[in-house]
């Protein structure tokens, strides 16, 4: 590296480092925003204010700061100023990436997201650990054990929950509606069920999936041809609550319904598409009325197909506006042992629109057919939820909650949301 790209990285570092180490600082404060405006994206005028930042971490900080940390916190911020899937990796966090140690940890069950700073139950696995635990989707994770999620990264959070197989691991838990509680977990593997179907108001096929791993579209075929030789002519597509699997393997689900046109793409730098998935008129198999269900778990491949049904107006997507997800990372060494997990790609619409955007009105696959449940929490109500919790216990260490007593019996909570796709297509 040149000594002048040295002097930016070495810079930009103690820049963002300011706030892992010393807070904010009101001078700095003022300079970054009364310039802000005019330095957006010139490197030139980032350098400048960024030495500035530096020079007074290194003339007026109470105490002789430790660079060494000033480095690493500042590696971290600028992963953080991306989006929660680009990671600074410590040397000790590589060593585990690139052996493969970090993968092989045993999870509970979980697909995590980040909101609000905070980890996020953003799909839980039916008949996992979390599950039978009483982890809900929606969940806040305020603690993994005693270290709190607050603004850490989400590679970092994931990793705390991780470990291995038949071990627990406590966390604090913030729901609506209810106080803070702590949920123990075994660790533990966890396997999506296969996919189910069933036949609502005696002509409507109902096909529900609740994977899009490898494997999950020849599932998804089974259950089409089996509803087909039953006579159903007009089958809903359930996606609710899957924020795992692969866009090649939601592309070919979207296939069995889509006889052409694109399907689903991944964008690179600047939005530009640089994969694109094409319908084959042989692989579909399904022309009759359809419809796909959506929620606020639907995330990632599940999008794709959702994405697809809207661009082509094969159907209605019915529920809620799902997640926004869906990026690809490649992994840059650095040279003092640690590394970068960068996004560079997202998944994206037929027309190359992102799953992944700025805020909830940009996020994700808004449905045509807009549904929602009323046990929904929804990621703008965390705010709330962590305004409500205990201020006089702020920093707990987590304790076991009492074992929870059977509770009486109530009335399911009626599907709206699968009461209204099937309505649409029963009135087609």
């Amino acid at each position: 590296m040149s000594f002048r790209g040295k002097l930016w990285v070495m810079a930009l570092s103690g820049a963002i480092a300011v706030y892992a180490v010393v807070g904010s600082l009101p001078m700095v404060g003022n300079l970054l925003t009364a310039r802000a405006q005019q330095v957006v994206n010139d490197p030139n005028a980032q350098m400048k204010i960024v030495a500035s930042v530096l020079d007074h971490i290194q003339n007026d900080y109470v105490d002789q700061p430790d660079m060494d940390k000033v480095r690493v916190g500042a590696l971290r911020g600028m992963a953080s100023g991306l989006d929660p899937y680009s990671n600074y990796l410590t040397p000790e966090q590589v060593t585990e990436y690139q052996s493969g140690k970090a993968a092989a940890k045993t999870g509970i069950g979980v697909e995590f997201a980040q909101i609000s700073g905070y980890l996020y139950a953003l799909s839980v696995v039916k008949g996992g650990p979390a599950d039978k635990a009483g982890l809900r989707t929606g969940d806040v994770i305020e603690y993994v054990d005693s270290k709190a999620t607050r603004d850490i990264s989400l590679y970092d959070a994931k990793q705390l929950v991780s470990g291995d197989a038949g071990t627990t691991v406590a966390l604090r838990v913030l729901r609506s509606g209810e106080k803070p509680q702590t949920i123990e977990v075994v660790r533990g593997t966890a396997k999506a069920p296969g996919v189910e179907s069933h036949v609502e108001n005696g002509k409507v096929g109902v096909v529900k999936v609740y994977s899009l791993e490898q494997g999950a579209a020849a599932d998804v075929r089974s259950n089409i041809l089996s509803l087909q030789k039953q006579g159903i002519q007009k089958i809903v597509l359930d996606l609710r609550g899957i924020a795992d699997g692969k866009i090649d393997e939601a592309a070919t689900v979207a296939n069995l319904f889509i006889k052409d046109g694109t399907l689903a793409t991944i964008v690179g730098k600047e939005n530009k598409i640089i994969k694109t998935f094409a319908a084959d008129p042989s692989k579909a198999i399904f022309d009759g009325g359809a419809s796909v269900l959506t929620n606020l778990s639907t995330s990632g491949a599940a999008e794709a197909v959702a994405a697809a049904f809207i661009a082509q107006k094969r159907g209605d997507v019915v529920g809620e506006r799902t997640f926004g997800a869906g990026t690809e990372q490649a992994f840059f060494p650095l040279s003092r042992g640690g590394g970068y997990l960068l996004t560079v790609a997202k998944w994206a619409s037929p027309s190359g629109a992102p799953f992944l955007g700025e805020d909830r009105n940009t996020m994700g696959i808004k449905p045509t057919v807009e549904v929602k449940r009323p046990d929904t929490q929804d990621p703008d109500e965390v705010e709330t939820l962590l305004d409500q919790n205990d201020p006089n216990n702020p920093n707990p260490k987590p304790t076991p909650s009492p074992t929870p007593q059977a509770k009486p019996k109530t009335a399911a909570v009626e599907d709206v949301q699968l009461k209204k796709a099937v309505e649409l297509l029963s009135a087609s």
